[in-house]
């Protein structure tokens, strides 16, 4: 056997913050690291498995031979197995070989806090470490501004696999290819931020990367740790914020992963009624043990710390929060209080959001929660959950819902696209049209339009012209903003040859101008998870299916007044109230001709007159653009 130099990186401290749940930098002891030891330079290992009777460290360079480098196992009860691997450098391929105590079990496992693994399907950790030099200083001195809750917040989502292919090569584009791409893209369009879809290394391409293996390293599909670095890098310098979409929530059975690790129920809960997800077929970690808690959190403070993220994005918190989520009456078991609420995932939350908040006030987390569990973004000090903000998953079912709708029904159904202001402020709601949204038979978001070309291209400016103007930040999944027609393909690219026609042309223009319109607009965002900036005119005009209302920002004189035009009727004279006197002055019109609309509009600005109406004490008469939006200023 080669010797194995005892070494740690743990200090008695940190052995007892990691009992306790309470460390959250593990990536700093855990996993491999380059090192130095007595003048020798080698790898210190370093992994918790309790229940093992031997851990080795087997990989190229020793053959995979499992009694080549055995571990040392900690006298204190951790559970922690490390040493000192010499001439065992950056680059090196590996696994830990873990035979149990239970039953002599043997297992080959890829160490849960490697920084880079092999590309898919292979399976092994590499040891890595990087000296990448920040050129970001300038964002993360201000991303403060940028990422504060009355600040614009537009948020591009991608799947970096799909939103283009190298086209001659018929592969994935690299990350130093998409930070010349993708950031121009980003950066020409307006958006504020980029949400990626899970970069963490998963093995299985139709699971889009919610079924991670290796959660502190980004997939090597698309390059080395750096080089994502260096597109994080590039987003920052060009004033774009980067999201990174993370699954504290399950994670898959493949035999490399976190499953049954040392022969033991480690990670995930024994128990499968809290242990397993039918509906994904995956693990389901085990929020009541300290250990577990350590390295989640661990691991969303890392992707911060590390890699200078702008905010996660927690997918599926619903199915972490409910005991009974999709199970029947006996496959679940009720709290200590008879509740269906899983206490440990609300304890694992709270403890998450307050740790990240308190090291990063700069940045967000955001839930993907799609039910009606009370204060998920209020703070925990008043008994919420933490989080910065929520997404608003009603309001997307019921617009989608709306607006598949030939118009001549609307009327019927106008409270569908008017009741999400009835709960809007009850949280800090981002509005999404995500990914989940153009699969799975759903159709594209264009795909779902009714009418003729022209009214589905005119009924999608409108609905991105509602999906702006309500209250709340915005997310919208890529070729959306284009009218990708087919739902995405995960395998392929976005239809970026639909750009060689009009309508696609126009609807680009279109969101490139509405989000330029959004940034620069303060009464569309300073208030946006307020009931103070937003009052409606006038929400019950089914019969002609025209809403309209006004967005306040901090100062009087920037309040905007929007109403949206339903149905393809052109609408002249039309009445609406006004809070003060002054003129109406259009701004923006989604049926504009540079956006493929038909021309219609407010060409000269509007006497507001004392009249009442609408229980305002003025009035003024618009007109209406069939199938539109149309935003005024109030000039005083």
């Amino acid at each position: 056997m080669a010797k194995v130099k005892p070494y740690s990186l743990f200090t008695e401290f940190d052995v007892n913050l990691f009992k306790a749940g309470k460390h959250y930098r593990l990536y700093e002891k855990f996993g491999s690291h380059v090192t130095t030891v007595d003048g020798i330079e080698g790898t210190y290992f370093a992994v918790w498995a309790p229940s093992a009777a031997n851990v080795s460290v087997i990989g190229d360079f020793n053959y995979w031979n499992g009694g080549e480098h055995e571990l040392n196992v900690r006298w204190d009860s951790s559970g922690i197995w490390e040493g000192f691997i010499p001439l065992v450098g950056k680059g090196s391929v590996y696994k830990y070989k873990i035979e149990s105590h239970n039953d002599g079990i043997v297992t080959e496992k890829a160490d849960p806090y490697a920084r880079r693994y092999e590309h898919p399907p292979k399976t092994a950790s590499i040891v890595w470490g990087d000296t990448y030099k920040w050129k970001d200083t300038k964002w993360m001195k201000k991303r403060k501004q940028h990422n504060a809750i009355d600040a614009p917040y537009s948020v591009y989502e991608v799947h970096l696999g799909s939103w283009k292919k190298q086209v001659e090569e018929d592969r994935f584009m690299s990350y130093f290819e998409l930070a010349d791409d993708l950031v121009n893209y980003v950066k020409e369009m307006n958006f504020t931020h980029v949400e990626l879809m899970p970069i963490m290394e998963f093995p299985y391409d139709p699971s889009w990367g919610y079924q991670v293996t290796g959660y502190f390293a980004p997939t090597s599909r698309y390059g080395y740790p750096e080089e994502f670095k260096y597109l994080v890098d590039k987003l920052h310098q060009n004033d774009i914020g980067i999201i990174l979409d993370w699954v504290p929530s399950h994670f898959p059975e493949d035999a490399h992963g976190l499953g049954f690790f040392d022969g033991s129920h480690l990670y995930e809960h024994p128990d499968k009624r809290k242990g397993y997800h039918q509906d994904w077929k995956s693990l389901i970690f085990n929020y009541e043990r300290n250990e577990v808690r350590s390295f989640l959190i661990s691991n969303a403070i890392f992707w911060l710390d590390q890699y200078h993220a702008d905010g996660i994005r927690v997918d599926a918190v619903a199915s972490m929060l409910f005991l009974d989520y999709s199970r029947e009456d006996g496959e679940w078991e009720p709290n200590i209080y008879g509740g269906r609420e899983n206490l440990a995932v609300i304890d694992f939350l709270k403890q998450l959001n307050q740790e990240v908040y308190a090291s990063f006030p700069d940045v967000q987390t955001i839930a993907e929660e799609s039910t009606a569990f009370p204060m998920v973004s209020k703070p925990t000090f008043v008994g919420g959950l933490g989080f910065g903000m929520k997404w608003m998953m009603g309001w997307m079912h019921d617009t989608l819902e709306y607006f598949a709708k030939d118009p001549i029904y609307r009327k019927y159904h106008h409270n569908d696209i008017t009741f999400s202001l009835a709960y809007a402020f009850t949280e800090n709601f981002m509005l999404p049209l995500s990914h989940d949204e153009v699969v799975y038979g759903k159709n594209s978001i264009l795909g779902r339009m009714p009418g003729d070309e022209w009214q589905r291209f005119a009924n999608l400016r409108l609905l991105y012209g509602c999906m702006f103007t309500h209250p709340g930040t915005k997310l919208l999944f890529m070729g959306g903003e284009f009218g990708q027609y087919n739902e995405w393909d995960f395998q392929g690219s976005l239809d970026w040859n639909l750009l060689e026609f009009l309508p696609h042309q126009h609807t680009q223009n279109y969101v490139k101008q509405l989000n330029a319109l959004y940034k620069t607009t303060p009464a569309l965002y300073e208030k946006g998870f307020s009931h103070e900036g937003f009052e409606w005119i006038s929400y019950d005009d089914t019969e002609n299916c025209v809403m309209s209302y006004i967005r306040k920002g901090y100062k009087d004189d920037e309040q905007v007044v929007v109403v949206c035009n339903l149905t393809p009727a052109v609408r002249k004279n039309y009445k609406i109230g006004v809070p003060v006197k002054g003129k109406l002055k259009e701004i923006f019109n989604s049926d504009a001709e540079d956006f493929g609309g038909s021309g219609v509009g407010n060409k000269r600005q509007i006497s507001i007159k004392k009249e009442p109406w609408n229980g305002k004490d003025y009035s003024a008469k618009i007109t209406l653009p069939p199938l539109a939006v149309t935003i005024f200023k109030i000039n005083n």
